[in-house]
This record gives C-alpha cells, sequence and structure tokens, in this order.
C-alpha cells in the first residue's frame, strides 16, 4: 500500500539519516550498550546533524518546521538499524514541547539556542517511588522563599530517561496541597539546573533494556530554582503534563511500530539465510505463514501510527485517540516481535542478534508513557464507560 505521509523533504531527510546510523552509530553501538549509555559527546553531533532543531523556530538557531514527521523518521531508520540515540529522544519529544508551550520570550531566549546545539541536554522529571501512574500522589515540593526570589525544591524521582546527561530538568513538584474536590491541584513544572547545589544523580538503572539510555535516579536536597525558572504558572502543573502525553504516547506509538517492522526485516533476512534439514528456514509453511500473519499486523499499526501522526501535526489528535493508538501499536509490536524472535530460534536470545535486543527494548512500552491497563481506562472513559 502506497504512504502519503512523508514527501520528498522527508525522504531526503532518511537518506541522511541512514548513512549517519550506519558511519556514526553502527560500528561503535556494542560499545554503548556494554557502557549502558551512548557518550555525552554524541548528543553534538545529532546536533550539528540538525535532529535537534527541526521544531524549533528559526530566531533561535531551528529549522522551524512545525512537524513530527521528520521525528517519525527518526524512529523508523533507528529500529531499522536496530539500534537507539540514547536518551535524546526525550530531549525532543519530551522536553520541547513543553518549552514551546509554557515558556516566555526571555525563557525562550536562555533556554532553546542551547537546547537546539546540545549544548544543555534536556529531560523531564515526573514519577517518584511508590506512585508509578499515579502522578496526582507526587511528594515532591517546590517552597517559595520568604524574599520571593527562588524556589526551595526537595524530594527525589525515579525511572528518569536522560537523567544522567541531563543539564536541564523539568521537574513536577508541588506548589501547594490537594484539595478534597481535586488531588491534581497543586503541581508545577521548574527547569532546573543540574549543576545547581543540593541536586543529586542517584544509580544509573540497570534495565531489562534500551541499554544505551541512560535512566536514573534523582534527589533535591534544598535546591534552590529561580522563580525565573517556573515553566508556565504556578499550580497547572498536571494540566501541562496530561496536554503534552498526547505527543508522547505518540512517540512510542510509533516507535512500536517501527520496531514491529524492523523486527519482520530482521526475520525475513534471518529465515532466508538459515538453512536447516537441507533447505532455507524461509521454504517451510509455517515460516510463510508467521511472516505473512506478522506483516498483516504490521501494515494495521503502520496504518494506525500514520493517522495519529497527521492528527498530531494537525493539533488534532486527542488523549483518547493517543492512548488507541498507543495501546494498538505496543500490542501489536509485542506480539510480532516475539514471533520474529522465535523464528530465530536459539540465536534469537543471543544480544549480538538485533532481534534480541529489540524484544528486550520493545518490553517497556507498554509501561511507560501510561501503562497498557491506564490506557484502557482513558479510552473506555471516552466511550462514556
Amino acid at each position: 500500500m502506497r504512504r502519503t505521509v512523508f514527501n520528498e523533504d522527508h525522504e531526503a531527510f532518511r537518506e541522511t539519516l541512514r548513512a549517519f546510523i550506519e558511519a556514526e552509530v553502527v560500528p561503535v553501538y556494542d560499545e554503548w550498550f556494554a557502557a549502558g549509555q551512548a557518550p555525552r559527546e554524541f548528543y553534538y553531533k545529532l546536533a550539528e546533524l540538525g535532529v535537534f532543531g527541526i521544531r524549533v523556530d528559526e530566531e533561535y538557531g531551528g529549522a522551524g518546521i512545525d512537524s513530527y514527521k521528520f521525528e517519525a523518521v527518526l524512529y523508523e531508520e533507528t529500529a531499522r538499524a536496530g539500534v537507539t540515540f540514547g536518551g535524546s529522544g526525550v530531549h525532543v519529544l519530551l522536553g520541547l514541547p513543553y518549552i514551546k508551550m509554557l515558556a516566555t520570550d526571555e525563557q525562550k531566549k536562555r533556554y532553546l539556542p542551547k537546547f537546539v546545539s546540545g549544548e544543555e541536554m534536556w529531560a523531564i522529571a515526573m514519577t517518584e517511588p511508590g506512585t508509578g501512574s499515579d502522578l496526582a500522589g507526587m511528594k515532591t515540593t517546590a517552597k517559595l522563599s520568604e524574599d520571593g526570589t527562588h524556589y526551595v525544591l526537595n524530594g527525589a524521582k525515579t525511572f528518569i530517561t536522560g537523567g544522567v546527561h541531563a543539564d536541564r530538568m523539568i521537574v513536577c513538584a508541588r506548589t501547594a496541597a490537594p484539595t478534597a474536590e481535586d488531588r491534581r491541584h497543586g503541581i508545577s513544572l521548574f527547569v532546573v539546573d543540574t549543576k545547581a547545589e543540593g541536586y543529586s544523580v542517584g544509580r544509573k538503572l540497570d534495565k531489562l533494556g534500551l541499554r544505551t539510555s541512560d535512566t536514573a535516579e534523582l534527589a533535591f536536597v534544598d535546591v534552590k530554582v529561580p522563580v525565573e525558572d517556573l515553566l508556565g504558572e504556578e499550580n497547572k502543573g498536571f494540566y501541562y503534563l496530561g496536554h503534552n502525553l498526547a505527543s508522547e504516547r505518540w512517540g512510542i506509538a510509533y516507535g512500536a511500530y517501527a520496531q514491529a517492522k524492523a523486527a519482520v526485516r530482521f526475520a525475513k533476512q534471518y529465515v532466508q539465510e538459515r538453512t536447516v534439514f537441507g533447505q532455507p528456514v524461509a521454504h517451510f509453511q509455517n515460516t510463510k505463514f508467521e511472516l505473512a500473519a506478522c506483516q498483516a499486523e504490521v501494515d494495521a499499526a503502520e496504518a494506525v501510527a500514520d493517522r495519529a501522526t497527521e492528527a498530531l501535526d494537525a493539533g488534532e489528535l486527542t488523549p483518547a485517540e493517543a492512548a488507541s493508538a498507543k495501546l494498538f501499536c505496543t500490542e501489536v509490536a509485542h506480539r510480532v516481535i516475539d514471533r520474529c524472535l522465535q523464528l530465530h530460534g536459539g540465536y534469537g536470545f543471543m544480544n549480538e542478534y538485533p532481534i534480541a535486543r529489540l524484544y528486550a527494548d520493545n518490553r517497556v512500552n507498554r509501561i511507560y508513557g501510561g501503562t497498557s491497563e491506564i490506557m484502557k481506562t482513558i479510552i473506555a472513559k471516552d466511550m462514556g464507560l
């Protein structure tokens, strides 16, 4: 089926990106995997490629293209090569929407040029130990000082992707107690300098998958945050988080679809080359049926992912539609990647094969950004149930 989501500019970017991955990532990816993170210097290379500035206005050093389709190409090409770009996805997909939506002109002048150049990497700290998807239950506090010049931040966060390399962290904290009517009230967002006194990075977490993406625990002990670094209005943080979750969930959905598509590619190549009982594995009827079924699921996921992309670019992707896309694409990827690994036999369990890494990387898609169970709750509510 002919796709209409991409144009010539996107395909030119794809060619450039594919060459970049082959030259700069594939040869050293095993080293990143062993180290548990991509090197900080790599992000400067991404910045030079223009990856960080695509959706940033030209006055701040970006390309001024208000579209997520270039990021969609990035998801497809990294999955195709069996690699990831470390924590850079959080920088663009999660950090940038908050700056664009909430930052004042003065803040944008301070934040965005260094964002685009890679001089300052961004991440966001929502999740806390013991709260998980229940963001309204967060305990981290930010209290305004008596002289009104700064907030004092105290608390802890966990599962923070990009937390090791981040130079600027968007921290969600309570500036007021929840009310009896609304436990989501009282959350605010702050842009925190990770070099500030009292800010500390704890353990770099040892994850099942996404091994090249640094994920950490954070702690804040009397961290002073200038009032100039409050992002948006006080106590409206939960609303802001909910607004931007649609784009985050789109990213997870699209990434999952791209992983499923890559899994079929890896499996097809493997079964054509692998010989058992005197013939290629691809010649067995079971192999053909399994891959055909997987391809049909990938085709369906592609249609869902493309539709969500068009809606996101048009500013029309609703929370329920984003939840539906995430639920469908991540569940498809789960089934397809598992079946493609099975076709690899014992070799599919070896990390030297991309299907094994893809299997581990994919598992978190049904957890972060809201679990599959949370997605079903959102969809059911939208249905009036």
